[in-house]
């Protein structure tokens, strides 16, 4: 997630979307990066490793095809201050939910909302021309289907709405809006019989998630468009009893992510299906006075983590993300722990950044959730 332009959109509202180092930069910069917050408590305190789990609503983010596993039905919700650090009025939400239906397969549906706070408009002069909120929001729905007892697929699509300043408001000799997309996913996922390590039972689980292909969105002219965040995500599981009984249990995951998106030679979102074939080559990327150029080794998100579970009762979690210094810069460990009773459970993670004042140090998500 690109978090210089992130913050410059959120704080200063889309006025600095005109300027060419952030606009017209040869990396493949992405608008709304809220779609990449990881909104799950339990794999976010696993080093943000999921595509290969998604055994519970969440799956709808991490990889849908999931959902074709899962009977049931249940509700999360997820809360967390975005960016403590910085003490700005931001917050994220994510309400997931899913349903089975008889002969039909498990249904997901998800809004997902990130508040940007208030922000100040002035004019050229500086002068103060009052406050406004800004936003962005997402819903959509998923589904997964089985194509035999270990292959499932998944398919979801959302409708992205990014609110950043008043529609119309003039950016220097542009006028603002509202923007809009939708987003298409791609997923797979397979999870094998349970097996036996002497006298442990054991299961393997792999898969794979496109999310987020869709056309760009728009703010200003054409020339201004972003593309959305697209992102593939592969990874594997590994869950393990540690007893006969299988009281004690742990789960390993493993998931390597890449953008999926890039700007061509003029600075201009290319067409999504285009990027997915062009995104796998060395791109050069604005860096002070000069340039960097990002080979394919470093443009790959590597996210680890672990899981331990007594009796299904009780969790504890800890796990490890890396983001080459030259795209993105994010290192930082993660903890977590849940608790489930009855039907009800919590779940938080707890960001551990190893680098000093980064914008995502301390960053706490609780989430709870209602199966029925």
């Amino acid at each position: 997630m690109n978090y210089k332009k992130y913050l410059s959109i959120s704080a200063i509202a889309l006025f600095t979307l005109v300027s060419a180092g952030l606009s017209h930069a040869q990396v493949g910069i992405t608008a709304v990066p809220f779609l990449q917050i990881e909104p799950d408590s339990r794999t976010a305190g696993m080093g943000n490793s999921g595509v290969a789990i998604a055994d519970n609503a969440s799956a709808i983010f991490w990889n849908p095809a999931g959902l074709a596993f899962q009977e049931g039905n249940e509700v999360s919700l997820t809360h967390a201050d975005w960016l403590p650090n910085f003490n700005v009025d931001m917050f994220y939400d994510y309400l997931a939910g899913r349903y089975y239906v008889d002969g039909i397969g498990t249904i997901g549906a998800h809004i997902t909302f990130l508040n940007l706070g208030e922000q100040e408009r002035t004019d050229a002069q500086g002068n103060s021309l009052g406050s406004f909120s800004s936003y962005e929001v997402a819903g959509g729905l998923s589904y997964g289907f089985k194509l035999n007892e270990n292959i499932a697929i998944g398919t979801g699509m959302r409708f992205i709405y990014s609110n950043l300043v008043p529609s119309g408001t003039r950016v220097g000799e542009q006028t603002a809006r509202n923007g809009t997309s939708v987003g298409v996913d791609l997923a797979t996922l397979y999870r094998s019989n349970p097996f036996m390590i002497g006298d442990r039972e054991a299961q393997f689980r792999a898969g794979m998630n496109l999310s987020n292909l869709g056309p760009s969105i728009q703010y200003t002219d054409e020339a201004q468009k972003d593309p959305l965040p697209t992102l593939l995500r592969v990874g594997w599981a590994y869950k393990m009893d540690l007893d006969r009984d299988g009281f004690n249990t742990i789960t390993l995951s493993n998931d390597y992510s890449k953008i999926m998106a890039r700007n061509d030679e003029d600075g201009v979102a290319m067409n999504p299906v285009e990027a997915l074939f062009r995104s796998w080559d060395t791109f050069t990327r604005p860096d002070g006075d000069g340039t960097v150029e990002v080979p394919l080794s470093e443009q790959i998100m590597i996210g680890t983590g672990l899981e331990y579970w007594y009796d299904n009762l009780f969790a504890l979690r800890a796990g490890y993300f890396y983001e080459s210094p030259n795209n993105g810069a994010r290192e930082f460990l993660t903890f977590g722990a849940g608790i489930r009773y009855n039907i009800f459970g919590v779940d938080f993670s707890y960001i551990y950044t190893l680098e000093e004042e980064h914008p995502l140090a301390n960053t706490l998500r609780f989430t709870a959730s209602v199966l029925f």
